[in-house]
């Protein structure tokens, strides 16, 4: 096992500590022994994101350094939410938070070690806050807050200049370091790790734990993942890129590393890739010399994909994008995978004509990759279209039921990069 300040030097390196209260005296405590350490995750939605996958790896790496992981899923703050910069949280149906509870205890688990001296733990904040009543809150917690402090908040203040913030998003803070003190109470807890916009947060629950029990403990944020453009990452054309296979399936998942900027690859590589500091230098100066071979976009794009989704999901997203490009061989990617790509590309229902599956010529039309049956037609005459990797001769001839993948789906392509899906009915 790596030494219990590596991750500290390993995080410092990769120029991902955001914020820390005091790197030296966190250094101590790591070098002292191993420590305790959480981080939170609400269940504001029925899966985690690539946000809080960023906080997911940081845990898992001082776990790998010898350090006791908490992963906390938020029963009761999710029933509330963290402010937001523009608008008021709606409130989620208590029944609906606890599915959604369920759902991201079960995700956090794939990525912990629950066994051996330094085994994780997963912790709810429901089971410490259910029986505290108002005035107890009040009198044992609140009496600790400056008011003053909280409206400091960028959230806020931003909410405070705009549209206002209810008292509800306004004791978000009084929660969370109120999660803080218990963890520290009973688990001996002394980090709280986070992206950089929890930083008040987490200090604030530091300050209580120094004003009830007098004991110093420690804060490190993370940068948020912010694109080169300045754009807000986290995004595909579909959506948030969530790490559920039903919200964001394995192959979507895969594409979006896949086709990640250039100049964002130096974030995203040190943030999510868990190989050592000199392999992730390696690849950004491979990426440099032949950014046309993408080879630190595949990379990246296996480790993150086999991370949450596992090994053969990643091998069957990856393969399905070599085969819907022509190179590989269709038949092998297996029919969710395979559908899950053609919804990417477009997928389009075509109904038989006869009994019989369209020509070459209609099929082009139909999705969009051609704007009539003439210029189809001049298309295929150049050697340009292949319907499931078979180059098209005659545009106009119904196409062979051999071609059907899994019996219902066809891919048509227009040179190299146009591609659409076909899924046949009737």
């Amino acid at each position: 096992m790596e030494s219990r300040t590596a991750v500290l030097d390993d995080l410092v390196q990769r120029d991902l500590v955001a914020s820390a209260t005091d790197l030296g005296a966190l250094r101590d405590a790591l070098s002292a022994g191993p420590i305790t350490m959480y981080c939170g995750f609400d269940p504001t939605a029925p899966s985690l994101h690539m946000g809080n996958l960023a906080q997911i790896v940081t845990m898992m790496r001082f776990q790998r350094s010898g350090h006791r992981p908490l992963a906390l899923v938020g029963g009761s703050t999710g029933l509330i939410g963290d402010p937001r910069m523009t608008s008021e949280r709606t409130l989620n149906p208590v029944d609906v938070v606890r599915d959604w509870e369920l759902h991201i205890k079960a995700q956090l688990e794939q990525f912990f070690d629950f066994e051996g001296p330094n085994a994780c733990t997963m912790v709810n904040n429901f089971d410490w806050t259910k029986d505290v009543s108002a005035i107890e809150f009040l009198r044992d917690i609140g009496k600790h807050f400056s008011v003053n402090r909280m409206l400091d908040r960028e959230a806020v203040a931003a909410r405070l200049n705009s549209s206002g913030i209810s008292y509800t998003e306004f004791s978000y803070q009084l929660l969370q370091a109120f999660d803080f003190l218990e963890l520290y109470r009973r688990y001996g807890c002394v980090l709280q790790t986070g992206g950089s916009d929890q930083w008040g947060n987490i200090t604030a629950g530091a300050d209580l734990i120094r004003r009830v029990e007098g004991a110093a403990v420690h804060a490190l944020t993370t940068p948020l993942i912010t694109k080169a453009d300045g754009t807000k990452f986290g995004k595909t054309e579909s959506g948030t890129v969530w790490l559920s296979a039903e919200l964001t399936s394995p192959y979507a998942f895969f594409q979006f590393w896949l086709n990640a900027d250039d100049r964002d690859l130096p974030q995203l590589l040190h943030t999510f890739s868990l190989r050592p500091f000199p392999e992730v230098e390696q690849l950004l100066v491979a990426s440099a010399e032949r950014p046309h071979a993408r080879e630190a976009q595949r990379a990246l794009a296996r480790e993150v994909t086999t991370l949450v989704h596992g090994a053969e999901a990643s091998a069957q997203a990856e393969a399905a994008a070599v085969a819907l490009f022509g190179g590989g061989d269709l038949r092998a990617v297996d029919a969710g995978t395979l559908t899950a790509a053609l919804r990417e590309a477009g997928l389009h229902a075509i109904a038989r004509e006869d009994g019989r599956i369209p020509s070459a010529c209609d099929l082009l039309v139909a999705t969009g990759l051609s704007k009539s049956k003439g210029e189809a037609r001049r298309t295929i005459a150049e050697g340009g279209v292949s319907i499931s990797n078979e180059r098209v001769v005659d545009g106009d001839a119904p196409l062979d039921e051999n071609l059907l993948i899994h019996n219902a789906f066809l891919v048509v392509r227009r040179g190299k990069r146009n591609v659409a899906g076909v899924q046949m009915q009737g």
